[in-house]
């Protein structure tokens, strides 16, 4: 029997191994076995984990994902919490997570795979425990969504009303063609921007990169702000709101945690109760500096 081959049998046998295991059965090196393992990983015949036990990953055979649950006590505590959640959910929607739930969603891959739903124009992330079905998680999500089914007799009704809602539509543009043409109003100045250009101008803050998410209202930057061991980066969001809730500043901390940056958030508005109380606590890698 070819060495792969005999080491397939292992897997088959054992369920996910690491390489000192495979050396061991083997009769090889470490170094030998690892190379064996990678091989067949890249043949597709076997597979590889995130998780880690003492810094190596396990190896194993497509169907034997289930096994690796005897291996989460290699787990950090938030990790552990964000998988002792969805596996008893079995769908848990992101933005209704705190924000280590979130970031630690994003670390367990073996366990928590993402799912895209676009829902009412809005782009969701919902995480699926990897042992439930497609089909059972989008009975689960729909119904956090709050979606049902409609019966053929309702959709049937509904597409003859927005037929005849379409055919008004048509009447009214017609005749708003015959008015006499109107000038477009100019454009606003995005005066939010000019308020944080100024800002950071002032602060001797390096803008590396912007994007508007929202005109005069939302803005995320990459910016880079002095210090005496030279230019620190930041994640920068910054939010033109009276009132800064809790719930904006996790987001921004989420962000900031897949960027792998410390973050900065910036508005004009006042913080909420609780938004004071986890600045410091849960999010302690964040700043919130008023314009």
């Amino acid at each position: 029997m070819e060495t792969r081959d005999k080491i397939l049998e292992i897997v088959k046998a054992k369920g996910p191994v690491l390489p000192v295991q495979v050396s061991k059965e083997i009769g090889s090196n470490i170094l030998m076995a690892s190379a064996h393992l990678a091989e067949l990983t890249a043949s597709g015949k076997l597979k590889i984990s995130h998780i880690k036990v003492g810094g190596s990953p396990l190896y194993y055979l497509s169907g034997q994902e289930e096994m690796l649950q005897k291996f989460t006590g290699n787990m950090n505590d938030k990790e552990k919490k964000a998988y002792d959640l969805l596996s008893q959910s079995t769908v848990l929607r992101d933005s209704e997570q705190e924000p280590v739930v979130r970031v630690a969603l994003r670390e367990i891959k073996d366990f928590a795979l993402p799912l895209n739903v676009n829902y009412n124009n809005n782009k969701e992330i919902f995480w699926k425990w990897h042992m439930t079905s497609n089909d059972e998680a989008e009975q689960l999500i729909k119904q956090k969504l709050e979606i049902s089914e409609k019966p053929p007799e309702k959709k049937a009704e509904e597409a003859k009303e927005q037929k005849i809602e379409e055919k008004q539509a048509q009447k009214q543009l017609k005749e708003k063609s015959k008015e006499p043409r109107r000038y477009k109003p100019r454009e606003r100045e995005d005066i939010f921007l000019r308020d944080l250009t100024r800002f950071f101008e002032r602060n001797k803050v390096n803008i590396v990169s912007s994007e508007t998410i929202k005109k005069n209202s939302e803005i995320d930057f990459i910016v880079e702000i002095p210090s005496v061991v030279g230019n620190l980066q930041y994640y920068c969001k910054a939010k033109n709101k009276k009132r800064i809730n809790d719930s904006d500043l996790s987001n921004a901390y989420v962000k900031g945690q897949l960027k792998r940056l410390p973050v900065i958030f910036l508005s004009q508005g006042e913080l909420s109760a609780k938004a004071q109380e986890m600045i410091g606590k849960e999010l302690s890698n964040l700043t919130f500096k008023k314009i």
